[in-house]
């Protein structure tokens, strides 16, 4: 089912919205640069994306859903190129100048023009259904942890964990293997505390008075990410008693989980009483988010989303792409987190921190003026 009607704003950030909100966190350019230059900042980003398409073409060659996909991969790949390297030459074109989010956009948009829908979707597969098998020695290792703040501690490592597994990075994809142990092997293996951003203590704190009704969580990847990271997350959350709203992508990018996806994936999980792992989830709702990117813009989001999120008390942006590189310094009208590892020496750059650190940014509520 895919989202239809007319995209809204997230009904939780602070208002007024045009004053108070900026999707994108890393400025390519400010107000006294020439608009018909590049700036360095936007040229080091074309150039990121000018880097990756050799693996998206790679991906899309593969597509045995799509006919001729060589051929197809190859004119996306020059189309791509070509239109980078207008940028370059005027910031103005292709409805820039550009940002994170319309360079995400334009790639998406060639590969749908030249005939692919979802280049991602064998591996996807493949990594949810090894995910899938790992789910509850995961969760059980979490519950023998009788420590409250240590089982918590545990559970964002998780998510850093899955987090790792990003096929949008070409380096993290070599350099981990797939199987269950890594997975494990990689809880342990963060880049040691305190992170670049690290307000989990704060978190835990505040975890441990049991104040939130409602969480609103926004996905990222699919396999580890989602089912081994978000997944347990969210069930301790339901133990908690809250009730939690998965937010997930309208139409397939990169390796992120869609909506259609994530509700198979639960229904997979589920025992025959419709409980995961002994945890009733008639309090669990997935929404589809309205969105088609890695990254998002919470001024665009599906009624759906909108109407369920309205009475939220916590709001989660997970992964690098709406945590990070979009939304970090969104503001938002109840406590909010932005959780995710850095996979881009740009982005560890801009932070002041390492390459593979991890972000974890907790704020409380803001006063509504």
């Amino acid at each position: 089912m895919e989202s239809s009607g007319e995209l809204v704003p997230f009904p939780l950030l602070m208002t007024p919205i045009e004053s108070n909100y900026r999707a994108c966190t890393i400025p390519y350019r400010f107000p006294s640069d020439n608009p018909k230059k590049s700036t360095p900042t936007e040229i080091s980003w074309i150039d990121l994306f000018r880097n990756s398409i050799p693996s998206f073409r790679k991906r899309a060659e593969s597509d045995d859903t799509v006919p001729d996909a060589p051929v197809r991969a190859e004119k996306f790949a020059q189309r791509y190129g070509d239109i980078l390297e207008d940028l370059k030459k005027d910031p103005e074109s292709h409805g820039g100048p550009p940002d994170c989010i319309l360079l995400c956009r334009l790639r998406e948009q060639v590969l749908r023009e030249v005939g692919f829908r979802d280049i991602f979707k064998k591996v996807k597969d493949e990594e949810n259904a090894k995910a899938i098998s790992l789910f509850k020695d995961v969760v059980c290792l979490n519950d023998a942890i009788e420590d409250e703040a240590k089982r918590v501690e545990n559970l964002v490592r998780g998510i850093f964990a899955g987090n790792i597994f990003d096929l949008g990075s070409a380096k993290l994809a070599e350099l981990f293997s797939e199987d269950g142990m890594s997975f494990l092997a990689s809880c342990q293996n963060l880049v040691p505390r305190p992170w670049v951003i690290d307000d989990l203590d704060i978190f835990i704190t505040k975890w441990s008075k049991k104040t939130w009704k409602k969480a609103v969580i926004f996905v990222d990847n699919s396999g580890a990410d989602v089912i081994l990271g978000i997944l347990p997350f969210a069930r301790e959350l339901l133990r908690h008693g809250a009730q939690v709203v998965l937010a997930a992508n309208d139409l397939p990018s990169i390796n992120d989980v869609t909506y259609p996806e994530l509700v198979e994936i639960i229904s997979k999980l589920k025992d025959e009483h419709g409980k995961l792992i002994g945890v009733d989830t008639s309090n669990l709702l997935v929404a589809n988010s309205g969105n088609d990117l890695p990254v998002i813009d919470l001024t665009t989001v599906s009624q759906e989303l909108a109407y369920l999120a309205s009475d939220a008390d916590l709001v989660i942006l997970e992964g690098m792409g709406r945590g990070i590189e979009t939304n970090l310094y969104a503001r938002f009208k109840c406590d909010s987190l932005k959780i995710g590892m850095v996979k881009h020496p740009e982005v560890a750059q801009f932070l002041g921190g390492r390459l593979y650190d991890c972000v974890f940014k907790f704020n409380g509520k803001l006063q509504v003026k």
